[in-house]
């Protein structure tokens, strides 16, 4: 019973480190536009969404042989042309994803040290801290995650119980449902998390409940989480003007910073209750991110080594460790502000197409090409379910490449 409920805690809070990081940071320079509560919906449209194809995910796992990942999968589904396009679509988005979280971890870095040291020390810093854990393995990033996410949570409380206070109703009021669609590229990566699912699928001996009640309590703790965090930031922070959304997202900032300076615009913080709420939001974002880092990382690692055929020897983990590392925080030390740019890219193109469409692509092969048993099903609904899904990523793809054709 301890190592079942274990297993369950453990796979739920990898689940929510996976979920909670980059995309929730983002959420909030992107969803001012079209306000509060249309941004509420789209959380809800996107959580489900995300929570189908996780479970389409799974489902495809358990066809595969163990240790099998998404590499494996694409080919035995999908044949050569789908396992090709899924290895570029994946070392795209998780070098995008990778990017972001460095570039956000580093910034974080350089704000503890007071901007002391230039920005990609401070990003080689962040790397070099919380890599050693992906090489060690699933147990070690379980148990350091475990910590990170008492960190988050307790930081997460404190922030937002403290920011509530001054949260001005009037901000909430804005509504503008058009241009709130601009923000579901970046909900696609903030409701992301199948990339451990693989991982999961291993680590938990394929015991399909525990696995199934990973997913919804790490998603159900991730949807919540945002739900607050959007009230507090769209309720605290100016949607334009200075030290505003509008010029945290123009600048490549994560969205906390423009709290640097919240009592340049509220009548209720002290200086010192300022720094104070500066300092929460810099840990609860630290967390935040971290815990995405060491997560994303180890699925990347895994899918490396599906894809390549590597055994995980100690040699060989190091290897895996550089080809993950090593480009991303190469281009963050050259870019470090390309936080928002590459979330944006990150959830309109590839994250669409590898947690949106190859889910449902390879179940719809296995279901109905190569006829695997319906005992293995962890979705409901047929064809006509399965094609409503795909309209909704194509729906994502081309609201993605219209803002970008119109200039964001």
């Amino acid at each position: 019973m301890k190592k079942t409920s274990g297993h369950i805690l453990g796979g739920s809070l990898m689940v929510a480190g996976v979920t909670i990081g980059v995309g929730m940071l983002a959420m909030p320079l992107v969803t001012y536009q079209g306000g509060f509560f249309p941004a509420l919906a789209l959380y809800l449209i996107c959580w489900f969404f995300m929570l189908c194809t996780g479970l389409l995910l799974l489902e495809a796992c358990l066809w595969m042989p163990r240790g099998a990942n998404m590499i494996t999968m694409a080919r035995t589904l999908l044949g050569p042309i789908g396992q090709a396009v899924c290895w570029i679509t994946y070392l795209f988005l998780f070098l995008l994803i990778m990017i972001s979280l460095i570039s956000g971890g580093g910034g974080l870095i350089a704000e503890i040290l007071d901007q002391i040291p230039p920005a990609w020390v401070s990003i080689f810093i962040f790397v070099i801290i919380f890599a050693p854990f992906v090489y060690l393995g699933t147990l070690s990033v379980d148990h350091a995650n475990s910590a990170l996410m008492i960190g988050l949570f307790l930081s997460y409380l404190i922030f937002v119980l403290f920011l509530i206070n001054f949260v001005n109703f009037e901000l909430l009021k804005r509504v503008d449902w058009l241009k709130s669609f601009i923000a579901i590229p970046i909900l696609f990566v903030a409701f992301a998390y199948q990339s451990i699912i693989p991982t999961l699928v291993t680590y938990m001996d394929r015991n399909v409940k525990k696995i199934r009640l990973s997913i919804f309590i790490g998603t159900g703790i991730a949807f919540i989480v945002y739900v607050f965090f959007e009230f507090t930031i769209l309720g605290a922070i100016p949607a334009e003007g200075p030290n505003s959304l509008m010029q945290a997202a123009a600048s490549g900032q994560i969205s906390i910073f423009p709290l640097k300076a919240f009592a340049g615009y509220s009548h209720f913080l002290s200086s010192v209750q300022n720094n104070y709420l500066f300092l929460f939001a810099k840990i609860f974002a630290f967390f935040a991110i971290t815990t995405s880092f060491i997560t994303v990382s180890l699925a990347y690692r895994d899918f490396l080594a599906d894809g390549l055929k590597w055994e995980k020897t100690p040699k060989k983990k190091l290897w895996l460790c550089c080809l993950i590392f090593s480009p991303p925080t190469v281009i963050s030390m050259i870019f470090p502000n390309l936080f928002l740019k590459a979330a944006s890219y990150a959830g309109g193109y590839f994250c669409a197409i590898l947690f949106g469409l190859f889910p449902i692509l390879m179940v719809w092969a296995g279901r109905h090409i190569h006829h695997y048993p319906d005992e293995t099903k962890q979705l409901f609904g047929g064809k006509y379910f399965l094609s409503v899904l795909i309209l909704f990523v194509i729906f994502e793809i081309a609201i993605h490449a219209t803002t970008e054709f119109l200039g964001g």
